[in-house]
């Protein structure tokens, strides 16, 4: 009998070298690419052939012309049609590899990249591909630069035409620009970060503010503490595992961002009204 596992985590070591921080791949999918998620960031694009993409529990259709971008935050799979071989692009690159402003433009809370490119689109998307493709197997001077500003024309075409906004902030009696902005740079860094130990102190100090100070933008700002915002991101997330994965409650849990099952469990049952394992049933 064969044991199941669960999904996998792909780590930056595996896959890219320490003096790179991105790495562009062609993909062959001929069947199953079972759940998992990275460590890593992916922009995906299909050359040809179709199937079927599930991120995060929601299944769409792959086909010539189909985008992606993810984050170390979501979780997939892809699975090609009967008969059909998918072809794409796949480039994957670390927090670091895009500059700031690029990021904050990019990401946000309830944020997804997905797109499917038409017609006159598909091919000036995938001359950008091939420009990157053909510069990682013949690297010369210049080429780390040409990769950055090609892979930074498709991450924003991409965000354009997703038409991706950031999260809406709750108006307060005095909103200083300053402040919302790193009230939203919070947001950012705790989606991609959620499932990992973020004390309150820390997100504070990558946004440039005392840890009470924080605090206070923060609830004034979105409406809810530091720790339910977070606690509702781990939540949700292991709400998708149960729904769309066979991943053990226990893993689940771990996964999630929670440190004990029982504090997991009790969570869960004040959220969605039922203990996670009738949660799955039902």
């Amino acid at each position: 009998m064969s044991v199941y596992k669960g999904p996998e985590r792909l780590l930056n070591d595996s896959y890219m070298t320490l003096s790179a921080p991105f790495r562009l791949f062609k993909h062959s999918i001929d069947g199953l690419i079972d759940t998992h998620w990275h460590e890593f960031f992916e922009m995906g694009y299909v050359v040809s052939g179709s199937g079927t993409h599930v991120l995060n529990g929601v299944p769409t259709r792959l086909t010539r012309g189909s985008a992606f971008l993810l984050t170390p935050a979501d979780f997939h799979s892809l699975k090609s049609d009967p008969g059909e071989t998918l072809q794409l692009y796949d480039f994957i690159f670390k927090e670091q590899f895009i500059r700031e402003p690029l990021f904050e433009l990019l990401f946000g809370p309830n944020t997804e990249h997905t797109y499917w490119y038409v017609g006159d689109e598909i091919d000036a998307i995938e001359r950008e591909y091939e420009r990157i493709w053909d510069e990682t197997l013949h690297w010369q001077a210049g080429s780390d630069l040409l990769i950055q500003g090609s892979v930074e024309r498709l991450l924003i075409d991409l965000s354009r035409k997703c038409k991706g906004t950031q999260p809406t902030l709750v108006s307060t009696p005095d909103p200083m620009q300053p402040v919302q902005s790193s009230v939203r740079k919070a947001l950012i860094y705790i989606q991609h970060h959620f499932r990992e130990a973020i004390p309150l102190e820390e997100v504070a100090s990558y946004c440039g503010l005392s840890a009470n100070y924080f605090s206070e933008c923060f609830r004034k700002g979105t409406g809810s503490t530091f720790q339910s915002y977070v606690q509702e991101l781990r939540l949700q997330f292991a709400k998708s595992l149960l729904k769309t994965t066979q991943l053990p409650v226990t893993e689940i849990c771990f996964a999630s961002g929670f440190n004990t099952l029982p504090h997991f469990e009790r969570a869960f049952k004040k959220r969605f009204s039922l203990p996670p394992r009738l949660f799955r049933k039902q």
